[in-house]
């Protein structure tokens, strides 16, 4: 799709109204083109797990829940194992893996995408809090490994 469209004011002193009608269809155009680029957006409206609103999420308790239900697949010491990646990685800073990614793949499980390991499925009996704390106890340790 190359078409270009000229939203010039025309200069034709025969059909004075023809500037504003080819200004109305730049608009429309404009509103066509805003309405197709926000459809991906809207078809991407995924609730993200929330946990409680007074929670302080305490890395001591994300750890615990981290070596129950984490740690088979992304190592005890977060490095990893046959089975999952690491959490000690570049990959999962927060600037490319927010912590609302912790909370969608617990709740919903998460597509291979960086590593070899297949598909996360969801992790069934853990809260939003758990994860929150979870999170903080990855978060935490990934400070102490320099990645911010």
């Amino acid at each position: 799709m190359n078409k270009t469209i000229n939203c010039a004011p025309a200069i034709s002193p025969g059909h004075p109204g023809q500037h504003i009608t080819r200004l109305r269809l730049c608009l429309l155009a404009l509103l066509i083109l805003a309405a197709a680029i926000s459809l991906p957006a809207v078809a991407q409206n995924i609730q993200v797990p929330q946990p409680n609103p007074g929670l302080m999420p305490n890395p001591a308790a994300g750890k615990a829940l981290f070596e129950k239900s984490c740690a088979s697949c992304h190592g005890a010491n977060l490095q990893g194992s046959d089975k999952g990646p690491p959490m000690l990685n570049k990959i999962y800073e927060p600037s490319h893996h927010g912590d609302a990614a912790f909370q969608l793949a617990v709740k919903s499980g998460s597509r291979a995408h960086h590593w070899q390991f297949g598909d996360m499925p969801p992790v069934p009996g853990l809260t939003p809090d758990d994860v929150a704390q979870i999170t903080a106890y990855v978060r935490l340790e990934q400070r102490k490994a320099g990645i911010q």
